[in-house]
């Protein structure tokens, strides 16, 4: 069964242009000029086709892999809340992972929250590509919509103080 890779990177919103995903991994250009790289995978675990986190590394066109990092799902709280809801005890298979088995229609990941993954992945990426990920986020322009709401109306309070 699929990992849905190019939904899961999706999700991470991540600002790189110059990216593609080919299997189940995310390749960047952070810094097109540079002959530095960035690749995203899955890591695996002592179980067949589950997974435990992401691993960062940056490739040098020419040098190979410079240097990588394994960030976690456990240490960035991605699957805190679906294991709290469905009371997966810690220290077990399920915990803090996802397998290639899925229900129909849904993502192995469901239930991912990957704001902190995103966050691991900014800082990594800053060492790096100083600069990469502002010169790469999409600006928002003021639109014809953009206008100041009216403040509220003052309301007399008669609680006695």
């Amino acid at each position: 069964m699929s990992l849905c890779a190019p939904e899961f990177f999706a999700e991470l919103c991540l600002p790189f242009r110059n990216s593609t995903i080919v299997g189940n991994t995310y390749y960047a250009a952070p810094a097109p000029s540079s002959p530095l790289r960035l690749r995203i995978a899955f890591t695996g675990s002592i179980h067949a086709d589950t997974y435990t986190g992401l691993r960062l590394a940056v490739v040098h066109a020419d040098k190979g892999e410079m240097d990588s990092v394994v960030v976690s799902f456990l240490d960035h709280g991605t699957f805190h809340r679906r294991d709290e809801a469905q009371r997966t005890p810690a220290n077990t298979k399920r915990y803090a992972t996802f397998d290639r088995h899925h229900r129909p229609g849904h993502p192995p990941w469901e239930g991912a929250v990957t704001a902190g993954l995103r966050d691991a992945i900014e800082r990594y990426t800053a060492v790096w590509f100083p600069g990469a990920w502002e010169a790469n986020t999409p600006r928002r322009a003021a639109g014809p919509t953009t206008h100041k709401a009216p403040l509220p109306a003052a309301q007399n309070s008669s609680r006695a103080r």
